[in-house]
């Protein structure tokens, strides 16, 4: 019997507590490669842990695009990036699962065609390949579901709490715990420097959204305060009425022909995923017809930026000319005068606290040696009393107080102990100084 006879169409797919809230360290996780990532997954366990690689027909994890042609080049981004994206396997529950892992998504993959058929063939680090295709401790996932899903964080979040759904309540976490998780970013300084109502706002709430609208589980966010600001969230889930699913159906492959069709037209792969989990795939598709017509018929002037183009039809702007100039587009994006100054004063307040910050961290950078140690001891006090998550804590043990994780912690700790609980609030003077200060820029 030939290696595709072993390809089962188990639907679900049991993934090990172990990958559900993997950590990049290395390169974004995206919506398209974890997807694909899964139903990879789905058909190596159909094909046993005894075997040491496995193989499948290409169209059997992708579809949409022409293999071939140069869409080839498509698949090979999303396998290199598997092969070389470093994670950090962790449970969503601390203390559960048998171990804590560094490790690639796969180990190695190769496509090879024969009898004019392409096939996939790949393979698993061998720490992980036990756990992953035979595990104990599991979340039971519906592949069908998780095809229909358009963003990495309501995959995530589908997976993760789909573990709980008998619990119902997943493990609570400092919300800064969940943020590398659910975005598939690396936890880098730049992740570091995001506000907990931006990640509630762009990336939560649209998950929850997702989770709900598609899947067999409700799920509501709860969050726990810290005095005046959000430290731990965690998700309460529960059971959806809706139609028993099949017993078997097939791992529906991974459709990149949005993703072709927007490359054909010039629009970045990341550009696009953002569209689709904004505005859905159907929407997306219909609008790239619009463009790619758009472009051809070059009236009344050449489309000059796809992207643009593209998200200001998604956003419901009406004939939008790209051959208008520079200045009457920004014309257009400042139609609504009142939302302008509420988002005007935001930005004074964001460069008030941008230097109030930096000014912080010099003064913690100007003091000495022994003081600093002082202050690292009386924050891990801090944390451990009002039980933040341990690895903030180990963060600062062993990196201290400037990592880019617990930078913010100390920052708060030092300048609430210094001027006050309201250190972080300007005053309207304050305020007023930023914003003449823009005036004379501009």
């Amino acid at each position: 019997m030939n290696d595709v006879a072993h390809i089962a169409t188990l639907d679900p797919l049991k993934k090990p507590v172990n990958a559900l809230a993997i950590v990049p360290q290395n390169r974004k996780i995206t919506a398209l490669g974890r997807k694909a990532y899964n139903v990879m997954l789905n058909i190596a366990q159909a094909q046993g842990v005894e075997k040491e690689s496995y193989r499948a027909p290409l169209s059997e994890i992708v579809s949409g695009i022409d293999y071939g042609s140069n869409d080839m080049e498509l698949i090979k981004k999303h396998l290199r990036s598997m092969a070389s994206t470093i994670v950090e396997w962790q449970s969503p529950t601390t203390g559960e699962g048998s171990k804590w892992t560094v490790c690639t998504l796969i180990a190695h993959a190769e496509i090879l065609k024969e009898r004019n058929q392409n096939f996939l063939v790949w393979s698993y680090a061998q720490p992980l390949r036990q756990e992953l295709l035979s595990p104990a401790v599991f979340s039971k996932l519906s592949i069908g579901m998780l095809s229909q899903m358009h963003t990495h964080a309501g995959i995530v979040l589908y997976e993760i709490c789909t573990r709980y759904k008998n619990v119902g309540r997943t493990s609570r976490q400092h919300w800064r715990w969940w943020l590398p998780v659910l975005t598939g970013h690396p936890d880098t300084e730049k992740l570091a420097k995001i506000e907990y109502r931006f990640f509630k706002r762009d990336t939560i709430k649209p998950a929850i959204a997702e989770v709900c609208a598609i899947t067999d589980i409700e799920i509501e966010l709860v969050e726990y305060k810290d005095g005046k600001s959000i430290s731990d969230i965690q998700f309460n889930v529960k059971h959806k009425a809706q139609a028993a699913l099949p017993l078997k159906s097939p791992p529906k492959p991974v459709d990149l022909s949005v993703v072709k069709k927007a490359g054909e037209l010039n629009i970045a792969e990341e550009k696009i995923e953002e569209l689709v989990a904004r505005h859905g795939e159907p929407e997306v598709k219909q609008a790239l017809s619009e463009l790619e017509q758009r472009i051809v018929k070059a009236f009344p002037g050449p489309v000059r930026d796809p992207h643009r183009y593209l998200k200001a039809r998604l956003s419901g702007v009406q004939q939008v000319d790209t051959a208008a100039s520079q200045e009457e587009i920004e014309t257009l994006a400042r139609a609504d005068t009142q939302k302008k100054q509420v988002e005007l004063k935001a930005s004074w307040r964001d460069e008030w606290l941008r230097r109030k910050k930096a000014a912080v961290v010099g003064s913690i950078q100007g003091l000495s040696d022994d003081v600093v140690r002082e202050l690292e001891a009386g924050l891990i006090a801090e944390l451990v009393a009002k039980n933040a998550h341990p690895s903030l804590i180990k963060r600062l043990q062993s990196n201290g107080w400037d990592h880019p994780m617990v930078r913010h912690l100390m920052v708060d700790y030092y300048a609430t102990g210094a001027h006050g609980e309201g250190w972080d609030q300007p005053s309207t003077e304050e305020l007023l100084d930023i914003a003449s200060e823009s005036i004379k820029v501009s």
